[in-house]
């Protein structure tokens, strides 16, 4: 059974990324005259920015800061490169407590040539890493798994049973997971790795977007909801099976939609967002 169609906008988030070319404060005023509920913060978007005064700006904006992006990138060739990469996730930690934002989303990172069960072991040692840090400041970690095409150097974390079995490994109340459909719409596991989520408590966020077919760029060519082939509606159907009630996290790349337009840009998120999430 399919979920059934969204009436408003209160669990409406949408990320800093889907709409590139605005500034973190257009962004906010946008969303908010829109009557979007949620905000996901790039972190590019601080660059140059006072990090409380910016938190303090969206919630004046009636905005729910959702969560961080983003932190990861854990593993690397030498000892070296992987405590600079601890190093940035304890500043990402550290950002997102100061914009009042209570989840850092992983993008986990692998290294071409290194055997992908190396770069998972480094994944989890550099997690394990900062868990004082969570601990410290009350934010969590959501491991996005990535596509397999992203296994190369993006991620080594690429189902959604990798990433449960990271989050059962590590065993902290402050890492879980970040589904998104883009990544994940093609496993046949899905809806039982979805369901295991909910009874592990991990499920930390959902992200929606579409897979156009065909694609012509595999980073920067997602679709918006209703132009590809992911089914939606079932895949936020067993989501919700295990009791989240989170926001659904619009989280698109698009050079062809970052060059419309962007207050007729964002229209047409909301249609999509009612007509298919």
């Amino acid at each position: 059974m399919k979920a059934a169609p969204l009436t408003d906008l209160d669990r409406l988030c949408i990320h800093t990324i889907t709409t590139k070319p605005w500034d973190l404060p257009t962004a906010a005023a946008k969303f908010s005259a829109a009557g979007v509920k949620g905000i996901t913060v790039w972190r590019d978007t601080l660059e140059g920015r006072d990090i409380a005064e910016s938190g303090r700006m969206l919630r004046d904006h009636d905005l729910s800061i959702v969560s961080l992006c983003r932190g990861g990138f854990f593993p690397g060739a030498t000892a070296a490169e992987r405590q600079k990469a601890i190093d940035d996730n304890r500043k990402a930690i550290a950002e997102a407590h100061a914009l009042g934002a209570p989840l850092v989303v992983l993008v986990c990172g692998a290294v071409p040539g290194q055997p992908l069960s190396e770069s998972r072991k480094q994944i989890a040692d550099g997690i394990a890493a900062v868990l004082d840090d969570c601990a410290t400041t009350g934010v969590k970690l959501g491991i996005e798994p990535l596509h397999p095409m992203y296994a190369d150097s993006r991620s080594a974390v690429n189902t959604l049973g990798q990433a449960n079995d990271m989050c059962a490994q590590l065993d902290s109340p402050y890492v879980g997971v970040a589904a998104d459909v883009y990544h994940l719409w093609w496993d046949p596991a899905l809806e039982t790795e979805i369901a295991r989520c909910g009874e592990l408590d991990k499920l930390f966020a959902f992200h929606v977007c579409d897979w156009r077919s065909p694609t012509i760029d595999f980073l920067n060519d997602r679709g918006l909801m209703g132009e590809g082939c992911i089914d939606i509606r079932q895949i936020r159907a067993w989501v919700e099976a295990t009791g989240y009630r989170g926001f659904n996290e619009v989280e698109v790349f698009s050079t062809r939609l970052w060059a419309m337009d962007q207050d007729e840009y964002l229209a047409k998120i909301i249609q999509a967002y009612r007509d298919h999430v």
